[in-house]
This record gives structure tokens, C-alpha cells and sequence, in this order.
């Protein structure tokens, strides 16, 4: 546990998620918000900036207003002391950010472990959970439930899924084992298998699909590039993926997925590129998609700062680790509500998109030189009963 302001216990990411750390309602996982410290250094292009500037500028997720209190307050220190709002960061200063850590709820179905061998384990990953620590999500990942449900710790990926995808999930016990998972996959001795529900009536046999495929970062999606003739090279990289029709209602289509290669989002590219996006991926369904990075993560921040923050009074800081102190909100009972929260009452970040749901592609089977481990497919694969006998035989 961290020493940060007094009153509170910190965690850092050395404290392992346990069972009673998760909540569910109405069909999704929350994490019980909690108490922890971010550390990280300062760069050189941030040095000569005032903490309070730094912070308004780099991390726009809270107000500046946010930042001049928690640095008044404790909550932002440099090398662990209290410094003032004016102070100048030089490099490589160590920067803790004590935070009440609200994570994104997740679709709330269990992680089911499918093999647990000697030095491998393998588990079908439910859609919307991530697969390690990564942005927002801390103990609400697979790593994060399979350790505190299940003790399995340490584990190594030994491949990854996007957040919206689900089904087979890999991971090696040891560093021994994860590094021969590696070179199988750098010498390219690795297959792959995925399903996915299809727009339309998906042409038969196999449908090989070459396009580059270049990601943009800013705006979270893939487009798929080809040589149009005119001498100007695709800047995307390379993908090849191999499609076969499984079975159509004539409205939708089941669709097996071979990635050759592994683009970011090349399954689902290469799809919409051919005609047949997958049927409830909004964000290649449309030409108009509009980034969740975009959305207006910030709607009503200042606002609710304003309603929340104690008095301007130095004093007023302590009494940070009363959880009492906002006893007339309309509060959670399940969790502690912190009075510079900009989260707070609520169990779900400001911004979470709670319509959320499953991207209908699933991962059912990885296949290496001596090995080979399967998913069972998911009911949303099933179109009919001709279609359940295809994927069951």
C-alpha cells in the first residue's frame, strides 16, 4: 500500500484484485471503486511546466479546477512531497497521482477455463473484458478475474484479443513456456480460427482476402488499402485473411475466419472491405463512426467538480478520508464515495457507453506444430438447426 495523503489506504498496481473487489448489477461486472496511486516520471517535454499546467494539459480527462485542489490537497505530490501550485517539474522527477479509481463495468459473464495444464491455461474470454491492465481497466481484465477468482497468477498472454472480441484465450504459466510460444509465432507455425455473423448472403467457397491494412490510432479504426494503379503504394501493412462460409439465413451469413496475418482489426476491415461487415460492429457498419475518444468524456465535469469539491479553505482538505462526508448524496451503498471524485456518486466513469455489447466475432482455435486448443462457439453462431450441425460436427 501506497503512503499517500493520511486518512486513506492506497493501492499501487503491487496489490492483487481479490473477489470481493467486483460488483454485479444488471448484467455487468463493476470494479468497487477504490483508492490508488499512479506513478509515472516526468519527460523531458514536460519539463519547466507548473504541475498544475502539466496536468491540464497532458490529462484532459479532469478540469484544471480539479488539479489546483489535489495538488492543495496531497493528492498530486512530486517525489513524494506536498509542493505548491506553481511548482516547476524538472525531468525525470517521480509524479504521483492519488486518485478514488473508478473502472469501466464490463459485460458481467464468467470467464470459463476451458484447459489448465502444467504451463498452460486456456479460458473462453467473455466480450468487452480486456485481456491485461491497459487505459482505465486495472482488476476488470482477464488477468485481473483469473487472479482473483481463481488464484492463476503469474499468466503470459500468448496472444491477445481486442476488448470486443470473444472467445479462446492463451496464456503460458511461465517465461519459459510464453518464450516457446513466441517462436512459434515468429516463424509463423501458428493457425488461427475465428467465426464471425456476417450482412448478407456471404459468396461460397474459400474467399481470399489481400489488403493492406493501416490503423489510425486518433480515430480507433482500420482501413483496408489496395494498389489502384496510379504508382502510389499502400502505407498500410500487408494482411492476408481467408474467409469460408459456414452457413447463411439468407439475411445474415456464419463466416470462418483465417487471419495469415495479424493486423489490429484485420479480420473486421477486410470484411467491410469485401461487402459483409459484421453485423453489429458499429464501428465499420458506418462511414459516419464517431470515435469513442470523441464522444464527450468530459459532458458535465466541471459541473459536477463544482458540486463536489470542499470549500476553498486550505482546511478543508482534512477531511478527505472521511467517507461521510457527502452522507446526503444519493450514494452507492457498496462503495465509499470520496468528495474530489469527479466519478462519484456513480459506479461507472463519467462517459461510459452503458449500451455496450458483444462484437459477433469469436475466436474458436489456435493450432500450433504438436498442439491445438478449441472454444465452443456462441449462440449467437447457431442461425438454425442445419447451422448447428455444420458447427458441431
Amino acid at each position: 500500500m501506497a503512503a499517500g495523503p493520511a486518512g486513506i489506504v492506497w493501492q499501487t498496481p503491487a496489490n492483487p484484485p481479490e473477489r470481493q473487489d467486483y460488483i454485479f448489477r444488471d448484467g455487468r461486472r463493476y470494479v468497487r471503486p477504490y483508492y490508488f496511486e499512479f506513478i509515472s516520471h516526468v519527460k523531458n517535454r514536460w519539463a519547466g511546466k507548473t504541475i498544475v499546467d502539466l496536468f491540464t494539459d497532458e490529462f484532459k480527462g479532469r478540469p484544471r479546477e480539479y488539479y489546483v485542489h489535489a495538488v492543495k490537497c496531497g493528492r498530486l505530490q512530486v517525489d513524494d512531497q506536498m509542493v505548491h501550485a506553481d511548482y516547476v517539474v524538472q525531468s525525470s522527477q517521480k509524479i504521483s497521482h492519488f486518485l478514488h479509481r473508478h473502472e469501466p463495468p464490463v459485460l458481467g459473464g464468467d470467464i470459463t477455463i476451458l484447459q489448465n495444464e502444467a504451463d498452460v491455461v486456456t479460458v473462453c474470454k467473455p466480450a468487452s473484458v480486456p485481456v491485461h491492465p491497459c487505459g482505465q481497466y486495472r482488476k476488470n481484465t482477464v488477468v485481473g478475474i483469473l487472479q482473483a477468482e481463481h488464484g492463476l497468477v503469474p499468466l503470459f498472454p500468448v496472444h491477445r484479443l481486442d476488448r470486443l472480441v470473444s472467445g479462446l484465450l492463451i496464456f503460458a504459466k511461465n517465461a519459459d513456456k510464453a518464450e516457446s510460444f513466441r517462436q512459434q509465432i515468429e516463424a509463423s507455425l501458428l493457425q488461427k480460427e475465428y467465426v464471425a455473423k456476417v450482412v448478407g448472403v456471404f459468396p461460397d467457397g474459400e474467399q481470399t482476402v489481400n489488403a493492406n491494412v493501416h490503423f489510425n490510432a486518433r480515430e480507433g479504426r482500420s482501413t483496408a488499402e489496395v494498389c489502384d494503379g496510379d504508382g502510389k503504394a499502400p502505407i498500410g501493412k500487408q494482411a492476408c485473411t481467408k474467409f469460408q462460409r459456414i452457413c447463411t439465413d439468407g439475411i445474415h451469413s456464419i463466416v470462418l475466419c483465417k487471419p495469415v496475418t495479424g493486423r489490429t482489426h484485420q479480420i473486421r476491415v477486410h470484411l467491410k472491405h469485401i461487402g459483409y461487415p459484421i453485423a453489429n460492429d458499429e464501428v465499420y457498419l458506418s462511414e459516419n463512426f464517431s470515435p469513442r475518444s470523441s464522444k464527450g468524456t468530459r459532458i458535465n465535469r466541471a459541473t459536477t467538480l463544482a458540486c463536489s469539491l470542499p470549500s476553498s479553505d486550505p482546511d478543508s482538505c482534512a477531511d478527505l478520508g472521511n467517507n461521510d462526508t457527502n452522507k446526503d448524496t444519493e450514494a452507492d451503498e457498496e462503495f465509499s464515495i470520496d468528495p474530489m471524485c469527479t466519478n462519484c456518486p456513480n459506479l461507472a466513469p463519467v462517459g461510459y457507453d452503458a449500451d455496450e455489447e458483444a462484437l459477433w466475432l469469436h475466436c474458436v482455435r489456435y493450432t500450433g506444430p504438436d498442439w491445438s486448443y478449441e472454444c465452443p462457439y456462441p449462440d449467437w453462431a447457431f442461425l438454425d438447426n442445419v447451422s448447428r450441425k455444420k458447427l458441431k460436427s
